[in-house]
């Protein structure tokens, strides 16, 4: 498998891969997902380079969004002044269920991560999905609070807002990389 950076003709793909893990989610009792992401935002992501997809031949296995901007809100003064680069919008298809490649795209995002000069891969994940933070967990993320107030609309309930960190590191993720080298993150001392 390969991993490219998304072009604007993978947008159908991706708005496909959450609608259909948008339904998954809904089977499993969670609400996760359940608005339609819109296209345009989307569209902007793949532009500026942030998005990246797990190909499997033709067929594409997964996606993730690889980013140096933290969403508003969620992380404290301190914590942005250490180099860091978050994730955002992991998705496996569901064909490609059960092989651990969330993980090993997780193992992807923090060596590149680590390529860039961060020093921590984040992310934040949904406040009620109890068995996405516990996966989290078990892939050496450590917890490090949860964000309930100042949500997207009115400053009201906050529904992404567990945060993670696990220290950017080298990683074996057993994947062919395609993609340009990162550019280097720029911090002030």
């Amino acid at each position: 498998m390969i991993i490219t950076l998304a072009e604007p003709h993978d947008l159908t793909k991706l708005l496909a891969f959450r609608e259909e893990a948008a339904g998954w989610l809904r089977k499993l009792g969670s609400d996760q997902w359940s608005r339609p992401y819109p296209a345009d935002k989307l569209l902007a992501t793949i532009e500026a380079g942030t998005v990246f997809m797990l190909r499997d031949g033709h067929a594409t296995a997964g996606t993730i969004t690889l980013t140096p901007d933290a969403e508003e809100g969620l992380w404290t003064d301190g914590e942005l002044a250490e180099p860091s680069m978050f994730v955002n919008k992991l998705t496996v298809a569901r064909e490609y269920a059960g092989q651990d490649l969330g993980g090993r795209l997780l193992d992807w995002a923090g060596d590149r991560a680590r390529c860039a000069g961060a020093q921590w891969l984040r992310l934040d994940a949904w406040t009620a999905n109890e068995a996405l933070q516990r996966y989290y967990l078990s892939h050496g993320f450590t917890h490090v609070r949860t964000v309930r107030e100042g949500g997207a609309v009115n400053g009201g309930p906050r529904v992404s807002g567990w945060l993670g960190q696990r220290a950017a590191r080298r990683a074996d993720h057993g994947f062919a990389d395609r993609t340009p080298k990162p550019e280097r993150l720029r911090f002030a001392a």
